[in-house]
């Protein structure tokens, strides 16, 4: 009889070997195909490369991709220029045409929307990085100074800053890649395709730009901007922010000749910050001197501020919103800059006049309720004074709304409240005045007078209005229009 084998003596032995030893090849074999596969489709991106990321598009003509943190990088990287545009949405209406002719070069917009100086501060490295940056055009917004959040940093794609390939994986792997290839390729198809930089972004051929946009933006900034101050940025937490992104960049450039420029919000968008961020207003009064002294250190370096010109900040029809003004202010900009114009370059001598002046329209600047907005300065016994809250009601000949209880002290009137009847009575000398809130019947002196304005309750505040207080209380007013952006209210003692 025949000795049995080992495989005899062990039931399954052979075949459940033979098992593991075809799955172990199998596994082996798909790990390699999957590395191929890996390989292949890595190496269809770098091909066809639909952000142009490693080299400008090969047989087609790419359309660009609308995400600008994603696109710009293969602009930086793989096209040809001298002048470089970084900053927010405040300066995606620039024409690079425009730019260079002004500037005397070749312009590329980098422009990032919502971005914040950390964000300005990769894109412009970039650029620079290729050796071929003489000018940079950039626009310094207060609030891009501010810290980035944990959000938005994990959002921003840094592996197409870095200039290290192993880390591309997540563009060598993109459907949204591929997606955009897609578009490209049905946009050739149709004829329609093109690669054209001059108005990429460009949101200003869309918009509109209208007064009574800006003035329900207002409007909406009355509740919405208190939340946005109650997380500011510190004064010291800005000048970090600005040493680190912006500041180390310049000094390390020096062959570089940088424009920064302060971008002309409407003068209501400083009015909002002043009545209700405070903090924001004072810290960027203080961060715009300081930011020249730094400035002013480096010889590569000029600042131009737009902030307080009111041909543009008082015309809300050159607005959308509180900040975002048209395409030809954008032009108007350029062409200040590349002409070296002293009504806005920033100096030794004109710094504190600047921000002296910038305070003083957020402080006199009134919205009328035909949408226009004038300084409104008052002067009560031929002394300036100023109110914590204003309001306009009517025309060019209205009267101004201010809390009750300061018009009283500017008037030297006592004033006693009634929070049942939302009325109120003012006593000076020998005059008495009661108004009630929401109507313009009063009594003055124990007769029946009419107002020229309803009292209100506006933020939680009763406005009166001034001139016809005044005059009910014993002073003589006078109104008149010194200028185009100013109305002078006059009130004095009678004789």
């Amino acid at each position: 009889m025949a000795a049995k084998t080992t495989a005899d003596r062990v039931p399954g032995r052979s075949g459940g070997y033979s098992a593991r030893m075809k799955s172990k090849r199998m596994l082996a074999a798909f790990a390699v195909f999957a590395v191929l596969g890996a390989a292949l489709l890595s190496a269809l991106t770098v091909l066809i490369d639909p952000l142009q990321f490693y080299h400008q598009a090969i047989g087609y003509t790419p359309v660009l991709y609308h995400e600008e943190r994603y696109q710009n990088p293969g602009l930086a990287k793989n096209y040809t220029y001298d002048t470089i545009i970084i900053g927010t949405s405040m300066t995606e209406n620039f024409l690079p045409s425009e730019v260079g002719r002004e500037l005397k070069g070749k312009a590329l917009k980098l422009s990032l929307e919502g971005s914040t100086a950390d964000e300005h501060h990769k894109m412009a490295s970039l650029a620079l990085q290729t050796g071929q940056v003489q000018k940079v055009l950039w626009g310094l917004d207060y609030f891009s100074l501010k810290q980035n959040t944990e959000e938005s940093a994990s959002l921003f794609p840094g592996y197409m800053y870095d200039n290290h390939l192993w880390n591309d994986y997540p563009y060598w792997f993109s459907y949204s890649a591929y997606q955009q290839f897609i578009t490209s390729m049905k946009a050739n198809l149709k004829g329609t395709a093109s690669d054209d930089l001059e108005y990429q972004n460009n949101w200003g051929r869309r918009a509109e730009f209208d007064r009574q946009l800006v003035v329900q933006a207002y409007k909406d900034a009355q509740s919405e901007e208190v939340y946005f101050g109650l997380g500011e940025d510190s004064v010291e937490e800005i000048k970090q922010s600005f040493n680190t992104h912006v500041l180390s960049l310049v000094a390390d450039n020096p062959d570089v000749d940088f424009y920064f420029f302060y971008p002309p919000y409407s003068v209501l968008r400083q009015v909002a910050w002043l009545n209700l961020n405070p903090g924001r207003f004072q810290n960027q009064l203080l961060m715009r001197k300081w930011i020249f002294e730094q400035f002013s250190k480096l010889p590569n370096v000029k600042l131009y501020d737009f902030q307080s010109e009111r041909q543009w900040t008082y015309d809300l029809d050159q607005y959308k919103d509180l900040s975002h003004h048209s395409p030809q202010i954008n032009s108007l900009i350029a062409q200040s800059i590349g002409s070296n114009d002293a009504r806005y370059l920033v100096t030794a001598d004109n710094v504190e006049k600047l921000n002296r002046q910038l305070e003083a329209d957020s402080n006199e600047a009134v919205l009328l309720g035909n949408g226009l907005v004038r300084n409104i300065e008052v002067k009560i016994g031929g002394k300036q004074a100023a109110f914590s809250q204003r309001s306009w009601s009517g025309g060019e000949t209205g009267d101004m709304l201010i809390p009750a209880k300061e018009a009283a002290a500017a008037l030297g009137a006592a004033i006693a409240w009634d929070q049942t009847t939302k009325s109120m009575v003012l006593s000076r000398q020998k005059h008495r005045l009661k108004a009630a809130v929401g109507s313009v019947k009063a009594t003055a002196d124990g007769a029946d007078a009419t107002l020229t304005a309803a009292p209100q309750i506006i933020n939680g505040t009763a406005m009166v209005p001034i001139r016809s207080i005044a005059r009910h209380l014993g002073w003589t007013d006078q109104i008149n229009q010194p200028s185009s952006w100013t109305i002078a209210i006059e009130l004095d003692e009678k004789k």
